[in-house]
């Protein structure tokens, strides 16, 4: 199963049997056996590997779940023998980026053996990860959760859009509106991201265009063109830049727009693993206010 596994994600023969420490002949053969042992042909085969079939994919889809449920049962003996620790994988999406150091170090603080595997992602990425059982937890906009879909949220803070600026770029004092901000040069997440669709609608509500100078899909390229003082932006507290040096940054109150809530998703299990419950139990105390200091 985990062969399979490994070679659907790198699609490669080779690369997959070097990931799990045996060699291409070992995961050829052990896969060809489970295709006997089933009775199904699993992988599209050329000279190279050329997918899954629909046969394939099921069992793909079924090995994920054993191995995942198998996961569970050596984190519940873990638990049994009162081991604080286990393994916890999260996703968080780039407007979470603040949140996230505030929630993990919950975690680590009531189990200090925890280990901690972090994916930044989008939010959809980390939902289709949460629903393929790649991640265990999601740091996600709990709206952009399929209401009909296998998951249950937490909501732990509601998002706040504000205006930012470093120097020498210089930016008028008080809240602003809206509609003031249509001759302001703006750098902006990508059109796909959420967090720019929300900015996007506010500014259609203000009956504005906004004048758009750069847009990108990454945090840090953004946070590295504001910091340089040319361009301004607008961010969700979450995800403005930490390192900015002393009064470099200023920050200044928007007028209404959409007010999305970011929580924790996980999928619904029937027997969730001591510690998903426990860290859930963590989350729900945790007090998320000082992301929204803007002093």
């Amino acid at each position: 199963m985990t062969y399979l596994i490994a070679l659907d994600r790198y699609r490669h023969f080779s690369r997959a049997a070097e990931s799990c420490g045996v060699s291409q002949p070992a995961l050829s053969s052990a896969i060809r056996q489970l295709e006997t042992e089933l009775g199904i042909t699993i992988i599209r085969r050329t000279r190279r590997f050329n997918g899954l079939t629909d046969e394939g994919q099921r069992v793909l889809d079924w090995a994920r779940q054993t191995l995942a449920a198998l996961d569970g049962l050596r984190q519940e003996a873990a638990f049994a023998q009162a081991v604080a620790g286990g393994s916890l994988s999260i996703g968080v999406m780039p407007p979470a980026l603040q949140a996230s150091p505030v929630l993990l170090e919950s975690f680590r603080t009531a189990i200090p053996g925890l280990h901690l595997q972090v994916h930044l992602g989008s939010c959809a990425d980390t939902i289709h990860r949460l629903r393929q059982q790649q991640l265990d937890l999601g740091l996600v906009y709990l709206d952009q959760i399929p209401p009909d879909g296998p998951f249950e949220a937490l909501p732990l803070y509601t998002e706040q859009h504000v205006l930012v600026a470093a120097e020498p770029f210089v930016l008028p004092m008080g809240r602003r509106e809206w509609h003031t901000l249509a001759d302001l040069p703006l750098c902006l997440l990508s059109t796909e991201m959420r967090t720019r669709q929300i900015v996007d609608a506010a500014f259609r509500g203000a009956g504005v265009t906004p004048l758009i100078v750069m847009e990108t899909n990454s945090l840090e390229v953004l946070h590295a063109e504001l910091l340089a003082g040319r361009l301004a932006s607008i961010l969700p507290v979450a995800a403005l830049p930490t390192h900015t040096g002393h009064g470099r940054l200023q920050v200044r109150p928007l007028g209404p727009c959409a007010t999305p809530e970011v929580g924790l998703a996980r999928l619904t299990q029937s027997l969730p693993t001591a510690l998903t419950v426990r860290v859930w139990e963590i989350a729900a105390n945790v007090d998320m206010r000082d992301i929204f200091a803007l002093g």
